[in-house]
């Protein structure tokens, strides 16, 4: 699918087929590859590279364009069951267009940040800034359901809730690897600054951007360390969970034992005391197992067990 854009009064607006300065191409299908390649002369593998979603950030110079790929957290959907996925988007700027691919169909000229764009370079430094924003939206996110996780947890003793934890650090763990791999994408824009015509306000930008990047990498981290330190203690709050259980179990289990070993013991065919009461035998026989239940409850309860 393509949309066309161009920049009107320093805001990106929808454009007319004569007047487009900026090509986002979502998914392309096959007959728009082929006219990214024949009519824009982009490279194949770097263009298949922007749809891979484990392609690592880069930065490469053609004769007629500037290649890059940098990588964007996917939107969430219940569909992932607790797993945040990272994807790669392609930026292609030609001296009179920009050339965006990616793999699937999201708002990417939303939030005030697109309220001000001077030119294409501008443009492109925007949509990386955009993507650290969302990488730190995401990042809140997993924070609090890892804390409703956590809540879960105290009384849970299904494995469940602890395989959510171990997706969610897993995000993490690609998370980290995205982000510092965009975190090495905006060291070589900055060496690269004259090659790409950067003002001094969009070097001024890329500051901003590689200080946030580097906010981004270290909450991400701090998440992560946090998850993987105490994934752990989780695990032991469920096994003593368990052993709760299983000594609830057990206190219940021997107490129907002691009265049914008294009821037992009267049961046999042989001659015992009290055999000939046939009236109270009864009645004597429940008492003397309610009291040796009684009597093994305080035992228990006086051992601390």
């Amino acid at each position: 699918m393509l949309r066309k854009y161009l920049i009107l009064g320093d805001k990106i607006v929808e454009a007319p087929d004569g007047d487009a300065k900026i090509l986002v191409f979502v998914n392309p299908d096959e007959a728009e590859r082929k006219y990214l390649l024949d009519e824009f002369e982009l490279d194949e593998h770097t263009l298949n590279s922007a749809l891979d979603p484990d392609e690592l950030s880069r930065l490469e110079f053609e004769p007629e364009h500037i290649a890059i790929i940098y990588k964007k957290p996917k939107n969430y959907s219940s569909s992932d069951k607790f797993l945040f996925k990272v994807y790669s988007v392609g930026l292609f700027l030609f001296k009179e267009h920009l050339i965006v691919i990616l793999p699937d169909n999201t708002l990417l000229f939303d939030g005030k940040l697109f309220n001000r764009i001077t030119s294409l370079q501008d443009l492109l430094l925007r949509l990386i800034y955009r993507s650290i924003h969302h990488y730190l939206e995401h990042l809140k996110v997993i924070n609090m359901v890892s804390d409703s996780l956590e809540k879960k947890l105290i009384h849970a003793m299904e494995n469940k809730y602890l395989l959510n934890l171990f997706t969610l650090e897993k995000s993490l763990v690609y998370y980290l690897n995205s982000i510092n791999s965009n975190s090495m994408l905006i060291e070589k824009i900055r060496h690269n600054a004259t090659k790409i015509v950067l003002t001094q306000e969009n070097l001024e930008l890329l500051d901003d951007i590689a200080i946030e990047n580097s906010q981004c990498y270290k909450q991400a981290e701090i998440y992560s360390n946090i998850l993987a330190g105490l994934m752990d203690a989780r695990a032991s709050i469920v096994n003593n969970n368990l052993n709760i259980l299983m000594k609830t179990l057990n206190i219940i289990t021997i107490s129907i034992m002691v009265p049914t070993l008294v009821v037992s013991i009267f049961s046999m065919n042989v001659p015992l005391p009290i055999s000939q009461e046939r009236l109270s035998s009864f009645w004597i026989i429940m008492l003397i197992a309610l009291l040796a239940m009684v009597w093994f409850m305080l035992f228990w309860k006086r051992k601390r067990w």
